[in-house]
C-alpha cells in the first residue's frame, strides 16, 4: 500500500492555496474569457422639485401682472397654479399659470423629466442629452440626434402619456410635437407651433414692438439649453406670442413657456421682454436643481 508522508502532503496543499491566492490578488477569473460589464453611472438627481412651489411667488408676481389687479382669494388661486397630470410623479411633473389683464394675458408653464436609462451600458445623463436633442432638432436649431439605442420603457411612457387627454400631461421625452406646443398653457400655442413659420427662424418684423432676437443656442445655462421664439402665426390677425426655453442638467431636462395675448389685435407683444423673461427663470430654476 502507498504511503504518502505527512510532510510531502501538506507541501501539495500549500502549492495548491498558493496558486488560488495569486490567481485572485491578480484579479483573473477562473472562468477565462468571462467579460465583466460595468454599469453606466446613475444621474446626478434622483428625485424632482414640486413644480408649482418652483417659481416663487415673487417671480410670478412679475410674469403674470394681471394677477395683482385681482382680490386675494383670485391672486392666491392663480399663484397655487395647476399641476400637470402625470402618472409618473418621480419621473415627470409639471405646472401651469395663468392671469388675464386689462391689456394682455400673460401664461406660464413649466415641465420637468428626470430621465431614467434603463440600459447598463447608457448612463442616465446620456439618455437625457439624446431626449433634448430631440428638442433642439425639432426646434430646427440641431441637424442632429447623438447616436443611442431606444429605450423601450420610455418609448412605452410616451405612448402612456401621449393618451391621456391633456396637453400638459404629454410626455416631455417625446421629441418632436413637445418642442413646439405640448404643454403650452395658451390657447393659440399649438398653432402657432404647427404652423412652423419660426423654427430655427427670426421672428417677423410685425411679431414685437422690438424685434424679439430670433431662436437660438443658449450659453451658460445647465449642460445645454436653447430658446425658440414663437411669434403670431402668418396671417392671424391675434398678437399671440410665445417663448420656450429648454435645458438640460445631468438627467434632466426643464421646458419653460411664456406666452401673452394682448387684449388688442392693434396691441402687439414685446418679444424681447418675453424672451428675457423665460430665460431668467429658466436659470433660476437651474439654480434650483443645483441646491
Amino acid at each position: 500500500m502507498a504511503y504518502v508522508p505527512g510532510v510531502a502532503l501538506l507541501a501539495a496543499l500549500a502549492v495548491g492555496c498558493s496558486a488560488g491566492a495569486d490567481s485572485d490578488a491578480n484579479g483573473t477569473d477562473s472562468k477565462a474569457g468571462t467579460p465583466t460589464v460595468t454599469p453606466a453611472p446613475p444621474g446626478k438627481y434622483l428625485t424632482l422639485p414640486a413644480p408649482c412651489r418652483a417659481v416663487p411667488r415673487s417671480t410670478l408676481k412679475d410674469l403674470l401682472p394681471g394677477a395683482a389687479e385681482l382680490p386675494g382669494d383670485q391672486q392666491d388661486k392663480v399663484f397655487r397654479g395647476s399641476a400637470a397630470v402625470t402618472y409618473d410623479t418621480d419621473r415627470k411633473v409639471g405646472c401651469s399659470w395663468k392671469a388675464d389683464g386689462p391689456n394682455a394675458t400673460r401664461s406660464l408653464s413649466i415641465d420637468l423629466e428626470r430621465v431614467v436609462s434603463y440600459d447598463p451600458a447608457v448612463s442616465d445623463d446620456d439618455r437625457a442629452d439624446t431626449v433634448y436633442a430631440k428638442k433642439e432638432k425639432a426646434a430646427g436649431l440641431s441637424a442632429s440626434v447623438p447616436p443611442g439605442p431606444p429605450d423601450e420603457k420610455d418609448e412605452k411612457d410616451e405612448k402612456d402619456e401621449a393618451g391621456e387627454g391633456s396637453g400638459k400631461a404629454k410626455d416631455p421625452a417625446e421629441g418632436d410635437a413637445d418642442a413646439t406646443d405640448s404643454a403650452d398653457p395658451s390657447p393659440s400655442g399649438s398653432d402657432d407651433a404647427s404652423s412652423g413659420e419660426s423654427t430655427g427662424g427670426t421672428p417677423g418684423s410685425s411679431s414685437s414692438p422690438e424685434e424679439a432676437l430670433p431662436s437660438r443656442i443658449l450659453d451658460d445655462l445647465g449642460d445645454a439649453a436653447f430658446l425658440q421664439d414663437l411669434p403670431k402665426k402668418a396671417g392671424s390677425t391675434a398678437q399671440h406670442h410665445t417663448v420656450s426655453v429648454v435645458f438640460r442638467t445631468s438627467n434632466v431636462v426643464v421646458t419653460v413657456r411664456y406666452a401673452e395675448q394682448p387684449a388688442l389685435v392693434t396691441q402687439v407683444p414685446d418679444g424681447r421682454e418675453l424672451q428675457e423673461k423665460a430665460q431668467a427663470l429658466a436659470r433660476k430654476l437651474a439654480e434650483t436643481l443645483s441646491e
